[in-house]
Parts: C-alpha cells; sequence; structure tokens
C-alpha cells in the first residue's frame, strides 16, 4: 500500500477526517461510546484500542453496546478529552500526558521523562496508590481514567544527524509531546506536539528535523526512515509509556456493578496484552529497520544522558511550583519509583545485566 494511502486510511492521529464505518458490539444494552487518540487499524495502538472495545462487547454479552471511533472519525484525536468530560462521548483511549495543559500532573500517568518502567508504573497504580491520585487529578475533570496498554520504553527518535552533546539539541526542531518536549527545550530545542498523521509530512518537508513516535514496530509503519537517518535506542522521555481508558465520570458511576468489572477486567487484560504485543514486535521490527531499511541505530552516550537529566530536575521542580496536587503527585511517583525501581535493579536489574553479559546479548 503507498505511504500516503495508508496514512489516509489509518489517519493517525489526524483531525477532521471520515473513515471507516466505527466498530460495533451487540445491539442492546447501554451504548459505549469511544473515540480514540489512534488511527483505525494502525499497529500497535490503533488496534489494541480496537481490540478493547470489541472484548467489552463479548465479555459483556450484549450489556454495553461499544461504538468505537479511530482520530478523525468522530472528533480530532486531540479533543477526545473535551468530548468525554463533556458527556458526547462516555470513554476515550488515549496518553493522558497529551493533556498536561489541563493539568501537568496528567504526565505522570502516561510517562515522564526519568520515570518508571511499565513494570514499575504497573505495580505503583495497582497497588502503591497511584490509581487514587490518578482518580484525583482526572476526577477535577469529570474523567475516571484506567490502564489500557503500553508501548514499553520508546524509542529516543529519528535525528538527521547524530547527537553527541547535549548542545546538539539547541536550534533542533522536533516533534515530542509531554514532559520530555519541556526537557529538550531547556536545552535548546524548538519542540512541538503533532498528531501522528502530521509527523511524516512535516519531517520530509524540513518543518521538523527529528521526531520520535513509539518504538520500531510502530516507527516502521511511519517510514521516517526515509527522511532520517539515525535511530536512537531508549529515551529518556517515555520509559514506560501507559495508555489511559478516559471515562465520563458521571456516566461511569451510573453503571452497574457488573458492567463497571466488565471494563475493568477487559481493560487489565488488554494493559497486559498491549504491552507483551510489542515486546515481541519490536525486536522483530528493530531487525528489519536495519537489514531491510538500512537504518543506523545509535544509542545516547552519558554526557547526552546528563544534560537530559539536568533539564529534567528543572522540568520537575516546575512541575512541583503548580499545584499543591502536581507536588502531592510527584512525591508520592517518587517514593514508588525509588521503592519498586530500586528493588527490580537490585534483583531482575542484578539478573539481566549478568546473563547478558555472560551469554553475550544486546
Amino acid at each position: 500500500m503507498e505511504r500516503r494511502k495508508f496514512l489516509t486510511a489509518a489517519a493517525i492521529g489526524a483531525t477532521g477526517v471520515a473513515l471507516a464505518a466505527p466498530a460495533v458490539a451487540g445491539s442492546h444494552g447501554k451504548t459505549m461510546t469511544i473515540v480514540s487518540t489512534w488511527g483505525r487499524d494502525f499497529p500497535g495502538l490503533g488496534t489494541s484500542a480496537q481490540r478493547f472495545a470489541r472484548r467489552v462487547g463479548e465479555i459483556s454479552n450484549g450489556a454495553l453496546n461499544v461504538e468505537y471511533f479511530a482520530a478523525g472519525e468522530r472528533v480530532g484525536a486531540f479533543d477526545s478529552f473535551d468530548e468525554v468530560a463533556s458527556g458526547n462521548s462516555q470513554a476515550y483511549i488515549a496518553a493522558d500526558y497529551y493533556w498536561i495543559g489541563k493539568h501537568p500532573a496528567f504526565a505522570y500517568f502516561t510517562s515522564v521523562p526519568f520515570g518508571m518502567s511499565t513494570q514499575e508504573w504497573t505495580s505503583w497504580i495497582r497497588f502503591g496508590g497511584g490509581q487514587e491520585l490518578w482518580d484525583k487529578v482526572s476526577g477535577g475533570y469529570g474523567i475516571k481514567a484506567l490502564p489500557v496498554g503500553s508501548t514499553g520504553t520508546q524509542a529516543g527518535g529519528w535525528f538527521n544527524k547524530e547527537i553527541e552533546s547535549g548542545d546538539d539539541f539547541k536550534g533542533l526542531k522536533m516533534r515530542i509531546p509531554g514532559l520530555g518536549g519541556t526537557v529538550l527545550s531547556k536545552l535548546g530545542a524548538s519542540t512541538v506536539s503533532l498528531p501522528g498523521g502530521q509527523i511524516y509530512e512535516n519531517l520530509v518537508s524540513g518543518a521538523i528535523d527529528a521526531t520520535e513516535w513509539v518504538g520500531p514496530w510502530n516507527d516502521y509503519f511511519m517510514k521516517f526512515y526515509e527522511a532520517t537517518k539515525y535511530y536512537y535506542t531508549a529515551g529518556m522521555h517515555e520509559p514506560g509509556s501507559c495508555l489511559a481508558l478516559g471515562m465520563n465520570a458521571e456516566w461511569w458511576a451510573g453503571l452497574s456493578d457488573f458492567e463497571q468489572n466488565v471494563i475493568q477486567a477487559a481493560a487489565a487484560e488488554e494493559h497486559a496484552h498491549a504491552h507483551d504485543e510489542v515486546m515481541a514486535r519490536n525486536g522483530e521490527f528493530l531487525t528489519k529497520l536495519q537489514e531491510e531499511q538500512g537504518v543506523q541505530v545509535r544509542q545516547f552516550n552519558d554526557d547526552v544522558w546528563d544534560a537530559m537529566a539536568e533539564g529534567a530536575r528543572e522540568v520537575f521542580a516546575e512541575t512541583r511550583d503548580h499545584s499543591a496536587l502536581a507536588t502531592e503527585v510527584d512525591d508520592a511517583y517518587q517514593k514508588g519509583m525509588r521503592e519498586i525501581g530500586g528493588m527490580i535493579a537490585q534483583f531482575e536489574g542484578t539478573y539481566l545485566n549478568q546473563r547478558n553479559r555472560a551469554f553475550d546479548i544486546g
């Protein structure tokens, strides 16, 4: 399929585009209209959201009649939050850091620079008080949110030059949303937050010099390798990006226990499914990028990591200054990361480092 046709069909994060008819599960029961920031049928993000929508209908046995709309089919990608908060639709599937303009604490419920991995974050959300804080932040806007997927540790991004020091970000025009974008702006980069469907054309035209998206599996289909030469592995900006099912809080409160349990079960299932799938596919497609497309894979050196860390410290301080709620969330997040992450580093981290050393992996 031609790239332009594929992007039009997928409408990855596009706005105002009429596409395929929405997926509908069941014909009776309460309506659950879901809008998404992802394109229909886009590998990973899009297919995960559609799978969740189907699963709710299957498990509920018709108690919930699910209508799913990909980005642009009902509202634009970045209009999803207001669509659900207003009650026009019942739920969105998105990355909650898209809403940091409403409150910076939303970033902690997707991913923050130098933050938690997916394993750490999920443990914190479910057993470390993270869900209660998420409810507090989202509840202020009439939203009830649950985890519904993860992309794992995201790639550092695509660049048309090698990044060898923090100074190499000065004057760089890069697509990177969330607090990660704020960090790079501290290093002199000019950052923008573009919906996925607009990235390729901006990269090809030179409107931006670099971009991050997700990881090898998703990035392969975006064909960024046609416009850039260097692909960096782990980035600081999204170490464990987790996705949100945001529901209208009033609608959620009106559901029966059975209906709430169905949604919670389907969301938990998809959260694990999506993460497992992306971990399996990323290895396969990283090889494809290198062997089929000649992509040059790089890692940021210690000097770059240190420069980004200095910027991240400034961003965390500014985020905490926003409000008492932002400080409360950051305190709890940092505590959870040190307790959960510290243990994982000592056990799994030690094991993986020694295994990989002994058997020459990675």
